[in-house]
């Protein structure tokens, strides 16, 4: 069974964990200050507070130093300060911008402040004297390019050797966009305030972020359609995960599965969405693929079941009897490839369908009308990149905004759409959030980790899943396995179906720092 004593990176969160941009926190931060009555500085009380304990959780010892903004940032920075001061911490301040003196946030406690001044020497000095730094400078609402003297301190602080936690997002990320236009801090922990903001999350701003570990601090319960991004976490995961198996079943009434996959030459794909399948739980696997692949198919998976793909009649009968089809992987896009996939996708007591690989360029290509036919809600499509342009997304949009473009792909073929990246994100055709995936890393950027994700995702449809939860909890387990491996990038696809079992035994995840108010607990991606 997996936990934190195997090495897994750290990985909690609620079930329920909205991802909001700069916008959408202040429109929360307004709700929440005139129409509910929270006033600013109780936020900010708790705010600076739950950061304090969390800082003195990660990093027990050594003396502090707080680089506080003018803004609420720099205010959550003062609570901070003076509260370590309270608790007999060793703790100064030096405030860039302007800032009232006394501080009125300090209440009295005599904590050392400096004002940054023209000469680096003072800067210098106390950056030398200092066992952790805080950053507090910029907040949310941040814009472009740090100003010179902000810049002149997140320079300043990044060449200091000392672990900095930043409060609510690093100085000079963007925390809608996780773009970094400028100077941005380097942080080892960042202290998510309320809820961990989107960009955050997103590459280049998550490889700044750190540790990633949101704290609850009073905000009242907003409507759940406030934030337009959710994170897909292990308590939503385990929350919608295919239940335990009934005593007594049977196999088919386990989840019964009909992979399309694999051209002559390319019977490894087929191989690996089968086994991702097994991994997952799936009752009853059916292989279609040409008669060259038997051998390899039935030497390598031999719990799957082979099936002929050019008998036409046994193969339009395993379409109509299965729970799911999942096709594409190593297929082949020509015209006798098209016509057989479109045929199955047109069958009206099809159940749901997860489209891959070839599948996908067939669908771009329009060559896959039958897919207007399979159930709405049990429609997924898992392209990557590339693919998601072949779809009719903009590769340049696909680039810069993958959750505006994984949206529009979704509305556009009435599908569940899961686009795979770093991180991967997954939409619903309609009005709801997009959803990020928690866990995965660059050593799943490897040929053939897609179809054990297709060959998963199926699975759990065939389980009885709808298209977005199959999508994220393939997505979870998936990302938890590649993880328990340790093997970095010598990982194998192959790796990840073998530890698919243990990341579903995994044990109930929770933060180690203890505390209730504690929402998410992320390490950075490795």
């Amino acid at each position: 069974m997996l936990g934190r004593s195997s090495g897994l990176p750290r990985c909690f969160g609620r079930e329920e964990v909205f991802l909001p941009t700069a916008p959408e926190s202040a429109a929360l931060d307004r709700w929440a200050t005139l129409e509910r009555g929270v006033p600013s500085t109780l936020l900010m009380e708790n705010a600076g507070r739950s950061a304090t304990l969390v800082l003195e959780r990660i990093f027990p010892e050594g003396p502090v130093l707080v680089a506080a903004g003018p803004g609420n940032n720099g205010g959550d920075g003062m609570v901070l300060a003076r509260t370590l001061a309270a608790h007999g911490r060793d703790v100064r301040v030096i405030i860039v911008g302007s800032r009232p003196a006394p501080d009125p946030l300090l209440h009295g406690w005599p904590v050392p402040i400096q004002r940054l001044s023209d000469d680096d020497e003072p800067l210098d000095t106390a950056l030398r004297s200092a066992g952790v730094l805080v950053d507090a400078l910029l907040g949310t609402g941040a814009r472009g390019e740090p100003r010179a003297e902000h810049a002149r301190v997140i320079q300043a602080m990044n060449s200091s050797g000392r672990p900095v936690l930043a409060l609510d997002v690093p100085s000079g990320v963007d925390a809608s966009s996780g773009a970094v236009p400028g100077m941005a801090i380097r942080a080892q922990v960042t202290v998510a305030l309320g809820s961990p903001k989107l960009g955050t999350l997103l590459f280049p701003a998550r490889e700044l972020a750190g540790r990633i570990v949101a704290v609850e601090i009073g905000f009242p319960p907003p409507a759940t359609g406030w934030a337009s991004a959710r994170l897909l976490t292990p308590d939503w995961a385990r929350a919608r995960r295919p239940q335990q198996r009934r005593n007594p079943t049977h196999k088919k009434a386990e989840g019964w599965l009909l992979i399309l996959a694999g051209s002559p030459g390319m019977a490894g794909a087929a191989v690996l969405a089968a086994r991702g399948a097994l991994r997952a739980g799936a009752g009853y696997v059916q292989v279609a693929s040409p008669p060259e692949n038997r051998s390899v198919i039935q030497a390598a998976v031999p719990e799957a079941i082979f099936l002929d793909v050019s008998d036409e009649d046994r193969l339009l009968d395993a379409a109509r009897s299965c729970d799911a089809l999942a096709a594409g992987p190593g297929m082949g896009t020509g015209p006798v490839e098209a016509k057989r996939l479109d045929r199955l996708l047109s069958l009206p007591d099809l159940g749901g369908v997860v489209l891959d690989a070839d599948a996908l360029t067939l669908l771009g290509e329009g060559r896959l009308p039958g897919l207007a036919t399979a159930p709405i809600g049990r429609r997924l499509l898992t392209p990557h990149p590339g693919e998601m342009a072949r779809l009719g997304e903009m590769a340049e949009r696909v680039r810069k905004s993958p959750l505006d473009a994984c949206r529009s792909g979704a509305a556009r073929w009435h599908s569940t759409v899961l686009l795979k990246g770093a991180p991967s994100v997954v939409a619903e055709d309609g009005e709801g959030p997009v959803w990020v995936s928690a866990t995965g890393s660059s050593d799943l950027a490897r040929a053939g980790m897609g179809d054990v994700l297709t060959g998963v995702a199926g699975a759990f449809m065939a389980r009885g899943l709808g298209g977005l939860e199959a999508a994220g909890v393939a997505l979870h387990y998936t990302g938890r396995a590649a993880s328990a491996t340790g093997l970095g990038e010598t990982l194998l696809p192959s790796d990840v179906a073998e530890q698919l079992s243990g990341a579903l035994n995994e044990e109930e995840a929770s933060s180690d720092l203890g505390y209730p108010f504690v929402t998410l607990d992320l390490d950075p991606p490795r």
